[in-house]
């Protein structure tokens, strides 16, 4: 059983960046943030890979958000640059241990965190 916490969401202006942390209770395959705005579905934000470091991200986000990690302590990161409003949202760290076909389901996904609340206004 593998617990997930995050933490680092807030509240910021347009524009703005913060930087997201989740840490695992033990070590998984792959890592990833999902995030769920209201009336919407929750959608894959990013993930990563911890063997071979891949990392992939939904178009939405390509060239604003950064995923890495901290393999030695179960720890990922997510580097939120130039923030939009429509990037309002709870962002939930998810996780699963062992290789799967689809890595942007939330399907896939057998360990999440509570979610942390990302609020971007104009």
């Amino acid at each position: 059983q593998v617990q997930l916490v995050e933490s680092g969401g807030g509240t910021v202006q347009a524009g703005a960046s913060l930087r997201l942390s989740c840490t695992a209770s033990g070590q998984t395959y792959v890592m990833a943030w999902f995030r769920q705005a209201p009336g919407k579905e929750r959608e894959f934000v990013a993930r990563i890979r911890w063997n071979g470091g891949y990392t992939n991200y939904d178009d939405s986000v390509k060239g604003r958000f950064t995923i890495s990690g901290d393999s030695a302590k179960n720890t990922i990161f997510l580097q939120m640059n130039n923030l939009k409003p429509e990037d309002t949202a709870v962002y939930y760290c998810a996780a699963y241990l062992e290789w799967r076909i689809y890595y942007d389901r939330d399907s896939t996904y057998d360990y999440w965190g509570l979610g942390t609340q990302v609020t971007v206004s104009s």
